[in-house]
């Protein structure tokens, strides 16, 4: 926080989602992308899908590996104008060949992918999360500058 108003929009922000109540959309800015954090995301970045000539609709997901682990992560809050989409190696164009819905994270495509062809998408993403707090703790640390310690969100599972 630079200042005091700094503060006071922080706690505005708070109050008008009534602490935890409410969730909004958060840039982690440790994980806000479909590949590494120096890169642009690309349409080959991650498999969202085969077609099998009937689906249209895609679910967004990014993909995590540790050894044999792994997960698949449902992306939910695609940033709007980010999303790059493919199938079968081609890249495709938004607005002419799929939609995205960036309340949801799903991709429309105009035509259903061919039976066994690769579907794939590069995009950035928000964490949809809320507060996890019911108060925040502020003090003035100097003249006209204000402090604001710890300001915890988790994660909402949408």
């Amino acid at each position: 926080m630079r200042s005091l108003d700094d503060i006071e929009t922080l706690i505005a922000f708070f109050e008008a989602r009534r602490g935890q109540l409410h969730g909004f959309r958060w840039k982690d800015w440790s994980d806000y992308k479909s590949c590494a954090p120096s890169k642009e995301p690309g349409f080959r970045d991650c498999v969202i899908g085969t077609g099998d000539g009937e689906t249209k609709a895609f679910q967004l997901a990014k993909l995590y590996r540790s050894g044999e682990e792994s997960y698949a992560r449902p992306i939910t809050k695609p940033v709007a104008d980010t999303v790059r989409a493919g199938v079968d190696a081609a890249e495709l164009v938004q607005g002419v060949h799929f939609e995205v819905d960036t309340v949801t994270g799903m991709i429309t495509f105009e035509d259903a992918p061919d039976l066994g062809v690769e579907v794939s998408a590069g995009f950035e993403f928000d964490v949809p999360v809320r507060f996890d707090t019911d108060s925040i703790q502020t003090s003035v640390a100097s003249f006209q500058a204000g402090d604001a310690p710890a300001v915890p969100v988790v994660e909402i599972r949408v």
